[in-house]
């Protein structure tokens, strides 16, 4: 059963060493990240499970101990789904965002897992993959990464599109009260026109969490560099 998640955005310049100089601009983020993650270790859950977003390679399920690293972005971090062996496929970056976060909080609560989730998941399965996830008797707590619209302003990766900010407002407000139909209904054509690559994630939330009778607090909703970022705890 599922007894808190956090959402949490998901770009690699989260991480100050990818950010640089512009390191300070998402410090509030990263402050709301912390206490959402903060949640999700007073749930006390036997297992933690980090979902996002991922391309073919990075899709499915990545044991404890997986590494990720951000080499690709220039900067020499490399980080682990908690203690263990190594896996055999790296983590995605959403998930090695991800798994930065729980480093940076010092998580020592329960064992982590991965699961990257295509974007063209389309939402009857997302939801049914959260419902799987969900099922067993044990204390699940998700680590949700994921972004609202990239189409917030013309200098944004997707250029402007005047339906991103009331997509990104729907998914602000459905992430704020845990409201899981809401989520469930977000339009995948439309996230994906708006390039939104939280949409398939926040959808296995909705799953996992419908039923459960948790309730939610957004902490963080802004979109620097035009694209939509949410922070949100639900417990």
């Amino acid at each position: 059963m599922l007894v808190a998640a956090a959402v949490c955005p998901c770009p690699p310049l989260l991480v100050p060493e990818v950010a640089g100089g512009a390191s300070a601009e998402l410090d509030d983020a990263r402050a709301a990240c912390y206490d959402a993650v903060a949640v999700l270790a007073a749930a006390r859950a036997d297992r933690l499970l980090v979902v996002g977003p991922a391309e073919p390679p990075g899709r499915g399920a990545f044991p404890t101990g997986t590494r990720g690293s951000l080499r690709g972005f220039g900067v020499d971090v490399e980080v682990g789904l908690g203690k263990g062996e190594p896996g055999e496929r790296e983590l995605p970056p959403s998930l090695t965002v991800g798994a930065w976060l729980l480093e940076r909080t010092g998580w020592r609560t329960a064992p982590v897992e991965g699961l990257g989730v295509g974007e063209p998941l389309e939402p009857g399965r997302c939801a049914e993959v959260g419902r799987e996830l969900a099922a067993g008797p044990e204390r699940l707590a998700l680590l949700v990464m994921g972004d609202g619209s990239a189409c917030r302003s013309p200098k944004a990766p997707g250029y402007h599109d005047d339906r991103a900010a009331g997509f990104d407002a729907a998914a602000a407000r459905a992430l704020g009260e845990a409201n899981t139909a809401a989520l469930a209904a977000l339009d995948a054509g439309l996230a994906a026109d708006l390039r939104a690559a939280g949409r398939s994630a926040w959808q296995v939330l909705a799953g996992a969490a419908d039923g459960a009778g948790l309730t939610g607090r957004l902490l963080y909703d802004a979109a620097p560099y035009g694209v939509g970022y949410f922070v949100a705890s639900w417990s």
